[in-house]
């Protein structure tokens, strides 16, 4: 399998939150994994509000970021471009959606004209909905 990692699902992990083992399998288990840029600044920032709210350590979070940045580098990441933002700056099923979700949804698009087939990994429901409709294999195959 391979996969896009949104943001949504690299925190939950990056958070040991309750999906987070979960999504350690599908990430360990894909032949391939692309993400964005987007989501490691979307994960770098969840960090420090961790640290600004109280919710964990300086050590903690630097230890998160390190498990990141290692684990980041078996990934491809995509880089915010042209392709991309031209993409976001259009209709998605499924709208409203806000701007990070186009973002991820049209990195989403932007990884399957790379890897045709490619799955996307996220526990955000707007944006499952609309890649749903865009034809993805999304996953996990439910969130409850």
């Amino acid at each position: 399998m391979k996969l896009y990692a949104e943001s949504s699902a690299v925190v939950a992990w990056l958070l040991e939150e309750r999906r987070g083992e979960e999504i350690v399998g599908q990430l360990s288990s894909a032949d391939l994994v692309l993400a964005s840029d987007l989501t490691l600044v979307e994960c770098g920032r969840v960090l420090i509000k961790g640290i600004v709210m109280e919710e964990m350590t300086e050590a903690d979070a630097m230890g998160r970021r390190a498990q990141l940045n290692v684990t980041a580098e078996h990934w491809k990441v995509l880089q915010l471009g042209e392709e991309v933002t031209d993409r976001a700056r259009r209709s998605f099923p499924n709208e409203p959606i806000k701007t990070l979700d186009a973002l991820h949804l049209a990195f989403a698009l932007f990884a399957r004209s790379l890897v045709p087939g490619i799955g996307l990994l996220s526990l955000d429901k707007r944006i499952r909905t609309a890649a749903r409709e865009l034809g993805f294999e999304v996953l996990p195959a439910s969130i409850g």
